[in-house]
């Protein structure tokens, strides 16, 4: 036991090598995960650094190798279920290799946010970046930019630098719609989500491809905000028209909202009109009626990027993924007309 008022020494990098019975370089390789360091050596200093429980000097590490063993992760939409679900499992998987994560949001997606965005993490010294910025211009600007370091996005189309990860979300949008479609309706709309946005056109894409599969009418797009005061206000505005049975709503916030507002409209939802989502948010089983929707791995595409981020930093076989496949949730919002 230390003396009164003396605090035990800090294991440090010297202790570490003793124990290991190596030099202390060949500890600084091994925690830089230099590719010539042989596997017994290796273990023998992982099972020191363990005994010892040796934290590195992430500073001092930093000044050697211009990076912390931290990934940025840039998000422009902090808050929403599903990029919070995936920031929660990158933060987790990267834990469990060692790494910290720290995330910076995009007040804005323009040009100057995502540069002063992209900057900061640089300031930050991260080993790699993962996106989650699902707008069309976020990752025009990237292309643009010498980000330096490797980096994965999160999105569902194609076209960025770098790799990408996506959940196959035409073809979550086109089985909803092939949902409402077996249910006998044909007279259905969309309400989507905003312009730019690629979630949203991917899932107006499945839409259209479902219904001209099937040759049934197409109608134009009700353009919302992802809201579920937005999704209020079309269903007080749509249930004058009545000239359709079923709508699919690009997101779940949007769904609920729906259902909120045909039903101060005093139509009833299944047994008039079908409404369907997209997300499967925690919520969307508990509204009335229980909202049929499209479920998102949000977690998995987390892990996947965390993967395929540390497999580039260090030099090692990138992994292959393909899409996430979403899942129908069938309940009771739809029905057969």
């Amino acid at each position: 036991m230390a003396p009164s008022g003396e605090r035990a020494r800090v294991p440090s990098i010297r202790d570490v090598a003793r124990l290991a019975g190596v030099s202390h370089q060949t500890v600084s390789r091994v925690l830089n995960e230099h590719p010539s360091i042989r596997p017994e050596t290796r273990k023998r200093v992982e099972d020191a650094i363990a005994v010892l429980d040796y934290k590195p000097n992430l500073a001092a590490r930093a000044l050697v190798t211009s990076h912390t063993r931290t990934i940025g992760v840039l998000s422009a939409t902090i808050g929403e279920f599903g990029p919070t679900s995936s920031i929660a499992s990158i933060e987790d998987a990267a834990r469990a290799e060692g790494y910290s994560v720290t995330t910076v949001n995009l007040p804005a997606t323009t040009p100057e946010a995502i540069g002063d965005a992209i900057r900061q993490l640089g300031r930050e010294q991260v080993s790699g970046i993962v996106a989650l910025a699902p707008q069309v211009r976020v990752f025009n600007v990237l292309r643009g930019m010498a980000v330096g370091v490797p980096f994965v996005s999160l999105q569902t189309a194609s076209g960025s630098d770098g790799y990408t990860l996506s959940a196959d979300q035409v073809a979550g949008a086109r089985a909803v719609t092939e949902h409402l479609i077996d249910l006998g309706h044909t007279d259905i709309l969309h309400l989507a989500g905003p312009q730019d946005w690629i979630e949203a056109e991917s899932r107006m894409r499945g839409y259209l491809d479902a219904l001209r599969e099937a040759d049934l009418p197409t109608f134009p797009p009700i353009r919302g905000d992802w809201s579920a005061d937005f999704g209020h206000f079309a269903g007080l505005e749509l249930a004058r028209r009545r000239d359709f049975t079923a709508v699919f709503a690009a997101n779940d916030l949007m769904a609920i909202g729906l259902l909120h507002g045909f039903r101060d409209a005093g139509i009833d939802v299944p047994r008039e009109v079908s409404v369907v989502g997209f997300d499967d948010i925690p919520v969307a089983a508990h509204v009335w009626p229980p909202l049929t929707t499209v479920h998102q791995e949000f977690p998995e595409l987390g892990r996947r990027a965390v993967d395929i981020l540390l497999a580039e930093i260090r030099g090692e076989q990138v992994p292959q993924f393909g899409a996430v496949a979403p899942q129908l949730r069938l309940r009771s919002s739809s029905a057969a007309r």
